[in-house]
């Protein structure tokens, strides 16, 4: 009786192990600190008694983070595996070949991007109201050309599916299909009323501020830089952000990179721009 009660105990703390180590991979993770969460992660697969799909989900987003885009690939397939109605793995994959297809060579590139857009649509098809999911396959039917699924019409009709969801998240879609054809009055319309319907979130005050960057508008667009620091003066994406649109207009570049420094310096989350992108527009700034 002894051996059996000493027996349930182990295989009962090894049950429990899972969701702590996960609990603590999950924290690194937000944290950014993708290679500690790793450590914790890897010995988890091969052990059965874990959760096999959450546990190759944040393998694979943390090999996502680091720019590892094929581990990341192989981690969200097996996740796909043990869990295979699961509309987040699906969306994560589809991002994951939309980061090789960027990140390859014009051969494989086509092929990458279909993957990405199959699974976009396998993410929405599983779940109408995974709104990344809708989003990222919004912003691919948007940029791919016709020969790899994208398209102006299919973007507009998923518009709709976004106006379902999120009111604010609509017009700024609008504004995007209208700034792509060339209706400029109309986007800044969009812009203005996604900012109206979410006065509080500070994308709808920086979307609206690089729009009018983009039209030559620089001092209303630096009025807007200056009310999304008002309403979250700590947040790190609006020193990316106002960086990024000095860069574009190739304008206040000593400021940009004062900026750039600043982002690098503070605290980050994976929903901010990766740091491998700040030191890329760091050294655009700096003429290297």
């Amino acid at each position: 009786m002894l051996r059996v009660a000493a027996s349930l105990l182990i295989a009962g703390s090894v049950l429990c192990a899972a969701p702590g180590d996960l609990d603590r991979a999950r924290q690194l993770y937000e944290r950014t600190q993708y290679s500690s969460a790793l450590e914790i992660l890897l010995p988890l697969a091969s052990n059965s008694s874990n959760p096999v799909g959450p546990v190759h989900e944040w393998t694979g987003k943390n090999y996502f983070m680091m720019g590892q885009f094929k581990k990341a690939a192989d981690e969200f397939e097996k996740a796909i595996a043990a869990d295979p109605g699961n509309s987040v793995y699906y969306h994560w994959l589809g991002k994951t070949y939309g980061r090789r297809a960027e990140t390859s060579s014009f051969v494989t590139a086509p092929g990458f991007a279909s993957k990405a857009r199959q699974n976009f649509e396998r993410a929405v098809a599983l779940d109408e109201k995974n709104a990344e999911a809708i989003n990222d396959l919004f912003e691919y039917y948007l940029e791919a050309p016709g020969f790899l699924g994208g398209g102006m019409d299919k973007a507009a009709y998923l518009a709709n599916k976004i106006g379902a969801l999120d009111l604010a998240e609509h017009q700024y879609a609008l504004a995007v299909i209208a700034e792509r054809r060339k209706e400029f009055n109309s986007a800044e319309q969009h812009f203005r009323r996604a900012l109206e319907i979410a006065p509080r979130q500070v994308g709808r005050v920086l979307d609206l501020a690089r729009f009018l960057s983009k039209q030559g508008r620089e001092q209303e667009s630096e009025a807007l830089f200056l009310k999304a620091e008002k309403i979250a003066p700590n947040e790190p994406k609006i020193l990316f952000e106002r960086a990024s649109t000095y860069i574009r207009a190739n304008r206040k570049l000593d400021t940009a990179r004062q900026l750039l420094q600043q982002y690098l310096n503070s605290p980050l989350t994976p929903d901010d721009p990766p740091r491998a992108e700040a030191q890329r527009l760091l050294k655009l700034a700096s003429g290297v």
